[in-house]
């Protein structure tokens, strides 16, 4: 990250602030060009101290100097806390990690046209992350760029043309970390059931996981075909593949990550309306 930009302000500064901050930080920008509206006292404590940024407890002029505001909110807040923002922010690039909150209301909530939404994951406390960006049309190449840089700290990003598909986004890898504890906590129960210690199974269960994924991201062939290299017929991973299957386990996750975007697509019906 290039220290030549002049200010970045943080409107929150809960988890996802936090990784970004700290991929900053550690990109080279310095914690005085950093500056966070964080209201709760013990919040902006630890931020302070973990980061030795600027935290304040509501937003003022000192805001003015910002060339990016990092949107870092809970969706059903964004309004209440763009109020006092956006007296300060007009010139300013607008980048928000709200979930579901689409670019019609923040631009009318900011008063800005150059806005970017963007859906990263909670990997990204870790620089692991990955995240969809959607970009207004009015957004300049320069802009994306900046962006790119500020997200680029915390892991992986890919852009998306139609903001609607910020939804599956959300669905797929916003969510998806849940869906990854879940199976973990599923095979650490199948493991203790099966005479394994707690620890046991959980160290094989992650370990699982995350050389599966390595070997994916490493590999050209399809997930389907790695999993057939694995499936012997009548072997022991065909008896567990055939039970899944006969639970229709593959099409019930389908159906749950489709319940995710409409929630997300609400959210926006929901807390844009302001």
């Amino acid at each position: 990250m290039s220290s030549s930009t002049s200010h970045i302000a943080f409107i929150g500064g809960g988890n996802m602030a936090s990784a970004i901050i700290g991929g900053l930080l550690r990109q080279g920008l310095q914690a005085s060009q950093i500056t966070i509206i964080e209201p709760f006292a013990d919040a902006a404590a630890k931020l302070i101290q973990d980061f030795g940024v600027t935290a304040l407890p509501s937003a003022g002029p000192s805001l003015s100097i910002a060339d990016l505001v990092v949107w870092a909110v809970k969706p059903q807040v964004f309004h209440e806390a763009a109020s006092p923002v956006s007296l300060h922010t007009h010139g300013a690039l607008h980048l928000s990690v709200a979930a579901g909150i689409r670019t019609d209301s923040i631009c009318r909530w900011t008063g800005s046209d150059r806005v970017v939404r963007c859906m990263p994951n909670t990997p990204a406390l870790i620089g692991q992350g990955i995240t969809g960006l959607f970009a207004c049309p009015t957004v300049s190449a320069q802009d994306k760029s900046l962006v790119e840089q500020v997200i680029g700290t915390t892991g992986q990003y890919l852009w998306v043309q139609q903001e609607s598909h910020l939804d599956a986004v959300t669905a797929l890898s916003g969510s998806g970390p849940a869906y990854v504890f879940y199976f973990l906590e599923a095979m650490t129960q199948a493991g203790m059931e099966m005479g394994l210690s707690a620890e046991q199974a959980y160290k094989l269960a992650v370990a699982t996981f995350s050389g599966a994924s390595s070997l994916a991201a490493a590999s050209t062939e399809s997930p389907e075909i790695l999993r057939q290299r694995v499936t012997s017929k009548g072997g022991t991973t065909y008896a567990a593949i055939t039970s899944l299957d006969a639970s229709e386990v593959k099409s019930s996750f389908v159906k749950a990550m489709q319940a995710a975007q409409v929630r997300a697509r609400e959210l926006g019906d929901e807390f844009g309306k302001a």
